[in-house]
């Protein structure tokens, strides 16, 4: 029997979520943070994000993680990056990846937005006892 999108989604979401941290951000806190005013909205992300998006071939979930937080910073949304960059870690991104993302989208996206990415990225590798391996440079200040 096939599996409706609802199911897809939530199989794909689960990937993405991390299950041992109760600090982390995660999509199921945020669907149930909003089901007492939109709960369709949680079976709509689940459905079509998850169910139809996220499961089509051609990309794995730490290019599709790696783009979602790099539209996350450009649109300056850090609540919904806070989410993604759990999900990059769990989908199995290093916390140099994601930096570096970060560094890589300053001459596209700017100081402001990368600055605010950093914070949020720092809270995030904070909770979940990440660090960050970082280069060896003759030039910091």
């Amino acid at each position: 029997m096939e599996k409706s999108r609802y199911q897809k989604g939530i199989d794909k979401l689960m990937e993405f979520t991390v299950k041992e941290n109760k600090e982390a951000s995660t999509h199921l806190k945020i669907t149930d943070s909003f089901k007492n005013i939109a709960p369709d909205l949680s079976r709509y992300m689940i459905e079509f994000t998850y169910g139809d998006i996220y499961t089509r071939p051609g990309l794995d979930n730490k290019q599709r993680a790696l783009i979602t937080i790099a539209s996350l910073v450009t649109l300056g949304t850090e609540p919904q990056l806070e989410l993604h960059i759990n999900t990059g870690l769990t989908a199995g991104l290093t916390p140099e990846e994601i930096i570096e993302t970060f560094i890589h989208l300053l001459s596209y996206t700017g100081f402001p937005r990368v600055i605010n990415a950093i914070e949020v990225a720092k809270k995030v590798f904070e909770q979940r006892g990440v660090t960050v391996e970082l280069p060896e440079q003759n030039d910091l200040i």
